[in-house]
């Protein structure tokens, strides 16, 4: 089976005077069916891997291939595309609108595809089925808890069925016992087959991936990778 996404000596370097050198030359491969734990403190790079590999940011030296395909190849429309079709991510601060519904928040993951408002619709309420919501579809964010609006915003990055789903610092604003129930909904996503990554400094964090690579400096260093057991 191939990986479903390699990075061969890929780096971003942003244009100065002076310029600055976000993510050095970095390798990295994820098979499909991975948890991977990027870990490292602030201004490490965490984000600016997470901004390549979702197809947020393009690097400006080496190749990304995702899911086979050379990503330098694509167009920008080709970049939205598969960025709308194949990655989900979770954002620390939520991101939903607070005049929409929890399930027209979920909705929105497949608005911008073909996908007609019927099925998106029937999506939405199985995605917040999913994750443990289905009795509030119709509360707005503003009347949800902090773990009740990060449970919305995975089942919207899941909508989908993407092939990769990017976690930034997912439990940033959450109080611990919150948390760890959102690392018990990632643990059980993933064991339904869900490809994740996540960007945390916090070590609690990563322990509960299967595989944990360190970043300093905008560096991943072999000695950095370190295989960890399931919390």
């Amino acid at each position: 089976m191939s990986p479903l996404l390699v990075l061969d000596r890929v780096a971003l370097t942003y244009p100065g005077p002076p310029p600055v050198v976000a993510l050095h030359p970095t390798d990295l491969r994820v098979e499909a069916g991975d948890y991977l734990a990027i870990v490292g403190p602030s201004g490490s790079g965490k984000s600016t891997l997470l901004n390549i590999l979702g197809l947020l940011d393009r690097p400006t030296a080496g190749r990304y291939h995702f899911a086979g395909v050379d990503v330098a190849t694509l167009s920008e429309a080709a970049r939205t595309a598969l960025r709308g079709q194949r990655i989900g991510f979770v954002f620390q601060s939520f991101h939903l609108i607070p005049y929409r519904s929890a399930a027209e928040n979920v909705e929105l993951g497949q608005l911008y595809t073909r996908v007609p408002r019927a099925a998106r619709v029937r999506d939405a309420e199985v995605g917040l089925g999913a994750v443990g919501l289905s009795h509030r579809g119709h509360a707005l964010p503003t009347t949800l808890s902090g773990g009740e609006s990060q449970r919305v915003a995975i089942a919207r990055a899941l909508v989908g069925a993407p092939a990769l789903l990017l976690c930034d610092e997912p439990t940033g604003n959450l109080d611990t016992a919150t948390a760890a129930g959102i690392l018990d909904l990632l643990a059980r996503l993933h064991a339904t087959g869900v490809t994740i990554v996540i960007i945390t400094h916090d070590p609690a964090v990563a322990r509960r991936a299967g595989r944990v690579v360190a970043i300093r400096d905008g560096r991943l260093t072999p000695a950095a990778t370190m295989e960890y057991g399931h919390a």
